[in-house]
């Protein structure tokens, strides 16, 4: 995407997991937007449910991707400058730690690391599911890569299995400090 004055911004993936949170996700993209990002948002397959899919292709401007394309098909999105990972469950950390590509969000994450890409993911789940050593050591393991993990920082809870469903806002302008710090952008 071309600025006002016909410079290309730079490009941000949003990638999305399946958790209640996600609902929130337009915050981060317009937060994005402010700053100057082109941003396009993937989703999980399941989270893709949670999410406002036309409200999120009017504030990015591109589709809503949560499948892989068909191999003779162009791409639709520009190619990522940095990643935002958010909420991401237990299920894609272990996942991606594992370079598991088996949704277009964890096969975009897996490549990112390869790419060298600037990575910030914000984990989002219960205390029972983050407990778990796999889970641990997978953060562990994501921040020897460069990946800025933001977990269990001030302001961001993680609640108890027996709460239910996870409904602390994600912190979407920590994610995007982060980002910042990482791309040199702010």
């Amino acid at each position: 995407m071309r600025d006002a004055e016909g410079m290309t911004a730079p490009v941000l993936y949003v990638i999305v997991c399946a958790c209640p949170p996600a609902r929130g996700v337009g915050e981060l993209v317009g937060l994005a937007k402010e700053r100057g990002w082109d941003t396009c948002v993937l989703t999980t397959p399941s989270a893709r449910r949670f999410v406002d899919v036309e409200e999120l292709v009017a504030l990015t401007g591109h589709p809503v991707r949560s499948e892989y394309k068909h191999p003779d098909e162009p791409d639709v999105l520009p190619p990522a400058d940095a990643v935002i990972v958010a909420p991401a469950t237990v299920n894609t950390i272990n996942k991606w730690a594992a370079g598991i590509c088996d949704t277009l969000a964890l096969g975009v994450l897996v490549e990112g690391i390869g790419l060298g890409l600037p990575i910030v993911a914000v984990p989002s789940s219960n205390r029972a599911h983050t407990s778990h050593p796999a889970f641990v050591e997978n953060i562990a393991r994501l921040r020897s890569w460069g990946v800025t993990v933001i977990w269990e920082t001030g302001g961001y809870p993680v609640h108890d299995p027996a709460t239910g469903s996870n409904t602390a806002p994600i912190p979407w302008k920590a994610a995007l400090d982060a980002i910042a710090v990482k791309t040199g952008s702010g």
